[in-house]
């Protein structure tokens, strides 16, 4: 058993929408095909991976550190103690060999790049959806059927105005999500709040509305905007400060009332940790968005669970950002809260199977084994011409 080849490229995303911070405009992403000496119904076993929207494609330190490391170990260290499959936490050790501690950005997202493709092989190995695979491993095979979702966008771009907003959060509403969220952040206050209450005359209950500032604000920012969502009574309130401002989301979280979300620009089991230990948040009432694909892969969120189950947080309180099966998966499989759907934008990568609705705001997985990207077939087909 071993790993024949592993093919990597980096993408286009190609997108005019734009958040508080960034424009997607230009916007990469890492794609990679792990192709192994397997065979599964007369087919070598292939197993895919990319990094989430907003950080680039990172195929020159893949291609310079991380696929050398894992092509040049031998073929047996990358194994189970029983030689039945792959090992993704052995393999992590091998990827991470000679890293120093700390820095933890572009090499989180390779990593994790290739940590999606692993679990993908290990899953279609041992003929199972990877959700399955992590219940019996995790939580004696308890495992969520349906996952709970809300619709990411709300995005500001060139032409699109109150009711362009209006009519694609009734979009999303007409395909079965319950919540939306919208971006905020890139306008002035005045204008942002004309754009919240436009959506809420569409979503009708605060409850059922997220926002999300892409950590523009500096503290005052931050506390002005507080002031002004008070009273809508907002689903959540997200990512107000640079994500390392830890003072920053502490006085928000003791100012604020209602729940705040942050956590997906945090890369590693210890930065999460020094969020949970110096931002103030409220494991009753807050949400955590870590996403494994940008940071160093399931092998270490596994780590960041563990982690918050330390700190008194319960896995619900955490629903990944991302948009795509593999946290569908870890939602399932590992009892998170919920995660995040992107119907509308990061096309292929964003979606989940394609037989598989939005059903008053929750939505099953697909039974296929591994990650079941090839039950999304626009997303299959970019994946497939590189594993082929």
């Amino acid at each position: 058993m071993r790993i024949l080849s592993i093919n990597e490229q980096t993408v286009p995303i190609q997108s005019e929408i734009a958040n508080a911070y960034i424009s997607f405009r230009n916007m990469t992403a890492s794609v990679v095909a792990i192709v192994t000496d397997v065979v599964r119904e007369g087919r070598p076993v292939v197993g895919y991976g990319f990094n989430s929207n907003g950080r680039y494609g990172v195929g020159g330190i893949m291609r310079e550190r991380f696929i050398p490391r894992m092509m040049n170990a031998s073929p047996e260290s990358l194994l189970t103690d029983a030689g039945d499959n792959f090992d993704p936490h052995k393999i992590w050790d091998v990827l991470m060999a000679g890293e120093k501690p700390g820095g933890h950005g572009e090499r989180s997202v390779a990593v994790g790049v290739l940590d999606m493709a692993l679990w993908d092989i290990v899953g279609k190995i041992a003929e199972k959806p990877l959700y399955r695979l992590l219940a019996d491993q995790y939580r004696d095979g308890q495992f969520d059927s349906t996952v709970f979702v809300y619709a990411a966008g709300g995005y500001y771009q060139p032409g699109k105005d109150t009711a362009g907003l209006q009519a694609e959060m009734q979009g999303y509403l007409d395909s079965g999500y319950t919540k939306v969220k919208m971006k905020i952040g890139g306008a002035p206050l005045s204008e942002d709040l004309r754009r919240i209450e436009a959506v809420l005359k569409i979503v009708k209950d605060g409850r059922c509305l997220a926002v999300d500032a892409n950590g523009r604000f500096d503290l005052r920012d931050a506390m002005a905007y507080a002031d002004a969502l008070m009273p809508y009574n907002l689903f959540w309130y997200e990512e107000a400060g640079d994500p390392l401002d830890f003072a920053l989301q502490s006085a928000l979280a003791d100012y604020y009332p209602h729940p705040l979300a942050t956590g997906e620009n945090l890369f590693s089991m210890q930065d999460a940790r020094n969020l949970i230990r110096y931002g103030g948040l409220r494991p009753h009432k807050d949400f955590l968005q870590f996403d494994c694909a940008l940071s160093y892969g399931l092998v270490e969120y596994l780590r960041v669970l563990d982690m918050l189950a330390d700190h008194g947080w319960s896995p619900r309180r955490v629903i990944p950002h991302g948009g795509h099966l593999m946290s569908l998966h870890l939602a399932a499989g590992l009892g998170l809260g919920g995660n995040e759907s992107y119907p509308g934008v990061f096309r292929p990568f964003g979606g989940f199977a394609d037989k598989h609705a939005i059903e008053q705001g929750y939505v099953r997985l697909p039974d296929a084994p591994g990650i079941g990207f090839e039950c999304n077939r626009d997303l299959y087909r970019l994946l497939a011409s590189f594993g082929e």
